[in-house]
């Protein structure tokens, strides 16, 4: 067994401290309140999205004064920032305005369809239906995709800070456990299952037999059990165009649909989807009739950076985590990745343990199957989770959300998806 590094150690302990900050972000928010002198300072420190970036930074400065500019450059130049780059540009194409008013169209138009059939509203309807079929429609347009649509229109349809806090914790718990489970219909679509298919040969038909099914099942009664719980409060917002908005044409949407459809295809490859996102921003100025008034390029940018600290300080995770995983039965590691994924990202968990040699299918299921089950108990369990708590924030008291509020929200969802995939 290798000998443990000091920058390992240091590295684990700057982990555990963002992992704390993380829960105590709703704590730094209402210190703005309290001493308005240093709201700036409070503000960031608050802010969710900057927490794993801002330690990622204090490790590289630790690595750069410790070990020399080489071994630094050489660790973070050595990381792969494929996965945030990919989520910025998906969040700034998918929150685009022809994206978003397409789907919205689309789903209002089913919840038309469905409501007369069924004793209940329309906009119940409609909130099932965001809690539903888009986090499966993750699994074609990936899921920090269906995180940023379903966001949005819950943010513009459903949310806001006068909505009661029960119902928002619980919309949020549900959207992003949903939005974990329900990409996993694809073996490209969902960041955990991503890590592992190529290297286990996991294809369409086998992830549609193995996790597909179950992934539908959890959606559906998630979606269902929230919808009837808040039946008789679930009242859709008044849905206006602005004044002076100029209405979108086929052709403008298509085009962005198109640009969607490029960086999704191409989200291994930035050096191609990046020109993508360059040529759409290009076209957004030549065409700003066509887009909200302002892009979501501040959230994207907050959303990569956190996903980006993610990945400098979890890099140096594996000397411990790796060896918790191949100790484990495959009934102790189903339970075990899903409880490690509140406190790690589960795609980092899936990957380390495609690195243990000698398993067999029940290992492997177990480990997907965990991470994925877990994926909405904290912001930082699963990559578009972040994309999430930045659209939706600004709906919670003092703009923002509590991870422990979260967490037991986040719950019985979860024991509802864990219950499923396991038996």
């Amino acid at each position: 067994m290798a000998a443990v590094s000091v920058i390992e150690i240091v590295a684990t302990a700057l982990f555990a401290a963002a992992v704390t900050h993380t829960f105590a972000s709703s704590y730094f928010a209402r210190l703005v309140h309290r001493f308005p002198t240093h709201a700036g300072l409070w503000h960031l420190l608050g802010e969710v999205e900057v927490v794993f970036g801002l330690w990622a930074g204090v490790l590289i400065a630790f690595m750069f004064f410790y070990g020399g500019r080489a071994e630094t450059l050489l660790y973070v130049e050595g990381r792969k920032f494929t996965e945030p780059m990919f989520v910025f540009a998906v969040m700034v194409v998918a929150a685009s305005r022809p994206i978003t008013a397409s789907v919205r169209d689309s789903v209002r138009w089913l919840a038309r369809q469905i409501a007369p059939r069924l004793p209940a509203s329309e906009p119940l309807v409609l909130y099932f239906l965001t809690l539903s079929v888009i986090p499966l429609f993750g699994s074609l347009i990936t899921e920090p995709a269906a995180m940023t649509l379903a966001a949005l229109i819950l943010r513009d349809m459903f949310l806001s800070p006068a909505t009661p806090q029960r119902i928002k914790y619980a919309t949020l718990g549900v959207l992003f456990v949903n939005v974990s489970v329900g990409g996993v219909l694809t073996p490209y679509a969902a960041p955990p299952v991503l890590m592992v298919a190529n290297t286990w040969g996991w294809d369409m038909a086998f992830m549609m037999a193995t996790f597909g099914w179950r992934s539908v099942l959890v959606v559906m009664i998630n979606a269902l059990a929230v919808s009837y719980l808040f039946r008789k409060t679930i009242v859709g917002k008044a849905d206006r165009m602005e004044s002076g908005e100029t209405p979108i044409p086929a052709p403008a949407r298509a085009a962005h649909f198109l640009v969607l459809a490029g960086i999704v295809y191409f989200s291994h490859h930035p050096t191609i989807f990046i020109p993508i996102l360059l040529f759409f921003l290009g076209m957004a100025a030549a065409y700003p009739q066509f887009q909200n008034k302002t892009m979501m390029l501040r959230e994207s940018m907050l959303v990569a950076f956190f996903l980006g600290g993610l990945v400098v300080l979890g890099g140096l995770q594996e000397w411990w985590l790796q060896r918790i995983l191949s100790g484990m039965s495959a009934d102790a590691l189903y339970w075990g990745a899903a409880a490690l994924t509140s406190i790690i990202d589960n795609a980092a968990i899936t990957y380390l343990g495609s690195l243990v040699h000698g398993t067999d299918a029940a290992f492997k299921y177990s480990l997907v199957a965990g991470a994925i089950v877990g994926g909405g108990l904290t912001v930082i369990a699963n990559a578009p989770n972040p994309a999430g708590i930045a659209l939706l924030k600004g709906c919670f008291q003092d703009g923002a959300v509590s991870p422990f509020r979260l967490l037991l929200a986040a719950a019985g969802p979860t024991a509802v998806a864990a219950l499923v995939f396991y038996l």
